[in-house]
Order: C-alpha cells, then sequence, then structure tokens
C-alpha cells in the first residue's frame, strides 16, 4: 500500500503480551515475557525508531521484552562507531586474519569457539528458537569476562599508579622504543644494565607504562563526562576518530600488505535481500546450505530446523521497504546479506538491516570448518568498519547496533566490550554510557539507567484518538474506527500498542483491526 505521497506505510498486526516462553539465556520453561507484532510492511525509518524503543525483529516478527518481568531483561545496545578502537582481543583476531590470507598461516586453539553459547536468538521470540543478533560463538576468553571487573581492576591498578605519575613525568624516556609502542611491549625485554646502576632511573616495565597510558585515558574521559549533564549521552560523531598511543584503526589492518602473492583472497559482497536481485537468487542454495551446516555443527539443530524454508522465514523475509535517498548512498537503505567469500567460496554470512542511523546486525552464520579464524568477532569488526564507511557519504549513519546485552547472562556481557557503547534505559528512552549502567545491574537485573526520576518518556502516548488504524481497507484515525466498530471494545489493546511504539509511530504506522 502507498501513501498519497508514493511513499511505503508500515502495516502491523499487534498481538499483546505473550505468555511466558522457555529462555534460552537461564533456561527457565515460562520467563521469557515480550510483546509482539506481525510486520507486513515496515518503513526503514519505522523499523529504526522501533528499535529505539527496545523493539527488535526476527524475519517479519517484532518483539520487545518485558523489561520489568522477564526473567533476562535485554537491553537495546549500540556502538559509536565513528570513535570506535580495537583492544587487543579484536587486534588478535584482525592479525590472524592477516596472516591467513597472506601467508596462508592457520593459528588454532581451544578457545576458537565456544560450543553451547547461548544465541540472543534463543531466548529473544516467543515464535522461534531463532530471533535475533548477532552470534558471537567464538568470542576470547577474555572477552567474556564480566565487564564490572574489567573496571573494578583498572580501578584497582589506578590507585598505584596516582601517586607515581607526576614523579615519572620527568623521567628518562624508555630505552627502547618497542617497548614505548603498546602493541609491541610485551615483546621487549630491557637493556642489561638499565636499572641496576644506581645512578640511572629504574627500568619501567611495559606492563606499567600501558597502566599508565590506560589511566590517563580514562582520566580524560572522566573530564568529558563531567561535562555532560551525566544521564543523557551526546556524541559528536563529526570529530575526529580518536588515535589512541600508536594503535591502528579497523580499517588499517583489513589491509593485506601484498595482494598479489597473497595466499588466500577475501571479499565481501552486500546482496540485498531480495528475490528480485539476481545475485541473491544465485547464490540462495549455498547461502541456505551453509546455514543448516552452521546451525547443526554449532547450535545442534535437527535438519527440519534449519531447511530453506525455516532459513528463508529467519534470514530472508523481511518487513523492511527499501529505500533510496539523494544523500549518495548507493546500496540504500534495507535488508542485507554481507557474503564473505574465501578464494570465490562462501564461508560466512552476516545479515544486516542498513537503517537511517544505523547499522544493525541481524545474525551470522559461518561454515565451522573456518572457527579458527574467528569469524564472530571478525564480522562485527567488519560491520564496524561499513558503518564508518556509510557515515562518510550519510553523516546521521554513525551508529552499530549489536542487539540486546544481556549482563544477568555473563556469556553476553561481551558486547560492552566494543567501546564506546550506550545502553538504551527501558523507562526514558535515552541513552545511558554503559560504564554507568553495569554498578545498577550488578544489584538488580532491572534497572532504570536514567538517574533523573522526572525525566520521562519523551514520546509517551498523549492522544489515543490520533493513532493510524487500518480497518476493512481503509485508513483512518483511532477516533473515527472506535465509533464504527462493532463487537468487544479493543482500546486497551490499542491503548498498549500505542504506548509501547510512541506518539510518533503510532500516528504514521497503520495497525491493522479486523
Amino acid at each position: 500500500m502507498a501513501s498519497a505521497g508514493g511513499g511505503a506505510l508500515s502495516i502491523l498486526e499487534y498481538f499483546g503480551g505473550e505468555e511466558g516462553n522457555r529462555c534460552g539465556y537461564c533456561k527457565s520453561e515460562a520467563g521469557n515475557l515480550s510483546h509482539g507484532m506481525w510486520a507486513h510492511s515496515l518503513t526503514v525509518q519505522d523499523y529504526q525508531d522501533l528499535i529505539d524503543r527496545g523493539w527488535r525483529r526476527s524475519g517479519k516478527y517484532v518483539y520487545k521484552p518485558l523489561m520489568n518481568e522477564t526473567c533476562c531483561p535485554q537491553y537495546t545496545i549500540r556502538l559509536c562507531a565513528t570513535d570506535f578502537y580495537p583492544n587487543k582481543s579484536h587486534k588478535k583476531v584482525l592479525k590472524k586474519m592477516q596472516k591467513f590470507l597472506q601467508a596462508g598461516e592457520i593459528s588454532r586453539s581451544a578457545n576458537d569457539e565456544i560450543p553451547g553459547e547461548p544465541m540472543d536468538s534463543q531466548a529473544g521470540s516467543p515464535i522461534s528458537h531463532n530471533v535475533c543478533i548477532h552470534d558471537k560463538t567464538d568470542i576470547a576468553p577474555e572477552d567474556l569476562k564480566p565487564l564490572s571487573a574489567v573496571l573494578e581492576e583498572t580501578e584497582e591498578n589506578n590507585k598505584g599508579l596516582l601517586s607515581s605519575i607526576d614523579e615519572n613525568v620527568n623521567e628518562e624516556p624508555v630505552e627502547s622504543e618497542q617497548a614505548a609502542d603498546p602493541r609491541t611491549a610485551f615483546q621487549s625485554t630491557p637493556k642489561p644494565g638499565i636499572g641496576a646502576d644506581a645512578s640511572k632511573p629504574p627500568c619501567r616495565k611495559a606492563k606499567d607504562i600501558r597502566k599508565e597510558r590506560r589511566l590517563k585515558k580514562l582520566q580524560l574521559q572522566n573530564s568529558d563526562h563531567a561535562t555532560s549533564s551525566g544521564e543523557n549521552v551526546t556524541i559528536n560523531v563529526n570529530a575526529s576518530k580518536p588515535k589512541a598511543f600508536g594503535s591502528k584503526s579497523v580499517e588499517e589492518f583489513l589491509v593485506v600488505a601484498d595482494p598479489e602473492k597473497a595466499a588466500h583472497l577475501l571479499e565481501v559482497k552486500l546482496v540485498p535481500v531480495s528475490m528480485e536481485d539476481p545475485e541473491f537468487v544465485s547464490s540462495f542454495e549455498s547461502s541456505a546450505a551453509l546455514y543448516a551446516k552452521y546451525q547443526k555443527s554449532v547450535h545442534k539443530d535437527l535438519p527440519y530446523q534449519c531447511g530453506p524454508d525455516e532459513f528463508t522465514r529467519f534470514l530472508c523475509d523481511s518487513p523492511l521497504e527499501p529505500e533510496t535517498r539523494p544523500d549518495g548512498l548507493a546500496c540504500g537503505y534495507g535488508s542485507f546479506h554481507q557474503q564473505y567469500l574465501l578464494d570465490g567460496k562462501i564461508i560466512a554470512v552476516g545479515v544486516i538491516d542498513i537503517l537511517p542511523y544505523c547499522i544493525s546486525s541481524v545474525y551470522l552464520y559461518y561454515d565451522p570448518d573456518y572457527s579458527f579464524l574467528s569469524l564472530g568477532v571478525y564480522s562485527a569488526l567488519r560491520e564496524i568498519a561499513f558503518t564508518r564507511e556509510l557515515q562518510a557519504k550519510a553523516a546521521d549513519l554513525c551508529y552499530y547496533y549489536m542487539g540486546f546485552y544481556i549482563h544477568s547472562c555473563p556469556k553476553m556481557r561481551y558486547k560492552g566490550q566494543y567501546k564506546p557503547s550506550q545502553l538504551l534505559c527501558p523507562e526514558s528512552y535515552l541513552w545511558v554510557h554503559i560504564e554507568q549502567c553495569v554498578p545498577l545491574l550488578e544489584s538488580t537485573k532491572y534497572s532504570r539507567f536514567n538517574s533523573n526520576s522526572e525525566e520521562r518518556d519523551k514520546d509517551r502516548l498523549t492522544e489515543l484518538g490520533r493513532v493510524r488504524v487500518l480497518h476493512k481497507r481503509t485508513v483512518m484515525p483511532y477516533s473515527i474506527y472506535k465509533k464504527k466498530r462493532k463487537g468487544p471494545n479493543d482500546e486497551t489493546t490499542v491503548k498498549q500498542y500505542a504506548g509501547l511504539v510512541g506518539q510518533t509511530c503510532a500516528e504514521r504506522m497503520l495497525l491493522y483491526r479486523s
């Protein structure tokens, strides 16, 4: 259906609060609670606004956890891609891929894959064990460390450094230039005699140097936070990307030094999810077969659970209406498969939605034979880099959404290691730095992150009569529909729907009523 202006319209059926379902995180048999809608069609702007109110899609099913009732609250998390720099664990993965492509070097370890890690998709939707979000089954152990423990450890380490920073300001530079570089400091050893001579300053360990630099960085961040209001975060996306001491950006790690002599060729293709796209159609069978192989090997699905129909319903059926805009974004907006081809063979597929303000990661499946490449982490870093590439052409598109952050499930806390990240306050729908949220989540699994109790949802429902309804193929405001309707009063249901999607979406989207 088209609007008067020729544009697409969002048409949804609201199902209300669902009965409890089995949780894929804590294994509760009926603790997973959510609201659900079936999206016959959905504009990219409407979906952007919905995910910024805690909604998420699985195929054409759109759901929102009942945050204060569900057993494992799922908080929407986003990363400011323009300010992201990889941490040590991320760099390991990027370097491992570089070595494999350049020289064919294979580095295997027991941590390449973590079988049995619960997927976000297993817990989110009451209608499917496969819902949404990037599937990170190959996260490095250090990424699985609780964020609160990391912050606590950093604070403890910093205490011992506070008194030594001023003393070391005029200290002679570290003898080894390699040790001064945090990327290579752990590989170097002090020269003989340095520190043994009482007339010379003691040799400083590379570990202490890194701690000092980290402390200075934290102090700088704290001073930046002090100038903000505290609860509400504003990020200057036009600011230059941070360049830490000698650290590389993701993009620099993606470059293969000598492509012509490289042992392998990796291509990443962006393919629109559409049966009208010849490249999508031609790769459908191999992509579906890869999905089945991944699900059976990694998540122990039975054949009937990961066949072509399930693959289509879960990862190919999308309610998003593709859009092109006059902003230089050639690919446009909508749902896509990012195919990773190694020497011409598809070894992984990242399913993403490109929206007005973000890239939203939906799912990632890969060939288990290549788990030694840590493709879950690698694809996330590629998607962050892709977000930055698009932001150069569309200024507002600067965020990377990884779906839900679940603090009550330790194995799902790794998303907090992609920084700077923010969590969505489930009551005010404002974004808050994750560092401010973690202490609250340590004490209670559900929390309002915005400390200002008077700060309310700015898009809360104010006029029920203005909610748009589709009834008997006619679009009308709810105030008119209510007069025409015959049968039981459904005002309670419509009011609940409008309150969850917000006044703006309620006036723009069409709520189907029979």
